[in-house]
């Protein structure tokens, strides 16, 4: 059985948490939007992954609308892109230490709020998405420096990082990283190294694409035989399987799925009750790996 919490910033979360991106697809349904995000609340849900770009400032609006100061609700955001409304993606990438500290306070503005309590510094540097070029090449140690000015200001209160390298991390490291937000999956296991290296400092591991990739050419965890076979043989959902093989692969990893769907979600926080025996855990640890880096634009 998985431990049911683990660290993130200092405070003690449910290793299941929400990630806030889908909640664009209820761009018309406010209050369904607001709805969802209550429901996450009372099944236990205490962390909150989030942007100002996710649904060019949406998902923000709903979490101010629908988290109260009582509910606890420990709130994830991230910097290093901007909305792009015109654009082939719905982003851009904001690498530049200025447009750092724009997104900081974009942020702050629109979560209703005076302090951002772990904000994650998205680079493009691994993982599927886009490359930087022109001006938006910046080193991390100047993105750093603005980091930790606004942490010292009090406007953020922890650093994390997202889409980093390895050798990138360990160059962050003495400024304090809280967390890393890295594609991960049973199906694309790059980042093993990076993962060792949080576990043994204690920093969490935060996966996105934690079932594979949105894009057609990344590998899906719900394509593998063997987690159909898992989820057959368990009584639960493929998806199921591959968010709780990554519960059980490291003590520091928290999850941040995301859905627009009541019943979804429910299915989500109910991966923290599925156990695995040692066989099953070692069918699953022996899937094939396979790369996900995607370049984007």
């Amino acid at each position: 059985m998985t431990t049911a919490t683990a660290s993130l910033a200092a405070c003690t979360v449910t290793r299941i948490g929400y990630g806030a991106l889908q909640l664009e697809r209820l761009h018309d349904r406010r209050s369904d939007a607001v709805a969802l995000l209550r429901r996450a609340v009372e099944l236990g849900v205490d962390h909150v992954d989030t942007a100002e770009f996710y649904g060019f400032g949406f998902a923000n609006d709903v979490i101010r609308e629908a988290l109260r100061p009582e509910d606890g609700v420990l709130v994830v955001t991230k910097v290093g892109a901007d909305p792009d409304p015109g654009g082939p993606l719905p982003l851009r990438l904001a690498q530049r230490p200025e447009q750092l500290r724009a997104s900081v306070e974009d942020n702050l503005r629109s979560l209703g709020t005076d302090q951002l309590p772990v904000v994650n510094l998205r680079r493009p540097d691994s993982g599927p998405g886009l490359r930087p070029d022109g001006d938006q090449v910046v080193d991390l140690d100047d993105q750093l420096a603005v980091m930790t000015a606004l942490r010292d200001e009090g406007k953020i209160g922890a650093i994390g990082l997202s889409s980093v390298t390895l050798d990138g991390l360990r160059r962050a490291l003495p400024a304090g990283v809280v967390c890393v937000q890295n594609a991960y999956s049973v199906v694309s296991r790059d980042d093993e190294d990076m993962l060792r290296l949080c576990t043994a400092e204690g920093i969490a591991w935060v996966p996105f694409f934690p079932l594979g990739g949105a894009f057609p050419s990344l590998p899906k965890a719900t394509d593998e035989p063997t987690v159909h076979a898992v989820a057959e043989s368990l009584g639960v959902t493929p998806s199921q399987v591959g968010l709780a093989w990554l519960l059980h692969h490291a003590p520091n990893v928290l999850l941040i799925p995301g859905t627009a769907n009541a019943a979804h979600l429910e299915a989500n926080i109910a991966v923290g009750e599925i156990t695995f025996d040692a066989a099953t855990l070692a069918t699953l640890d022996a899937i094939e790996s396979r790369s996900n880096e995607v370049p984007i634009g």
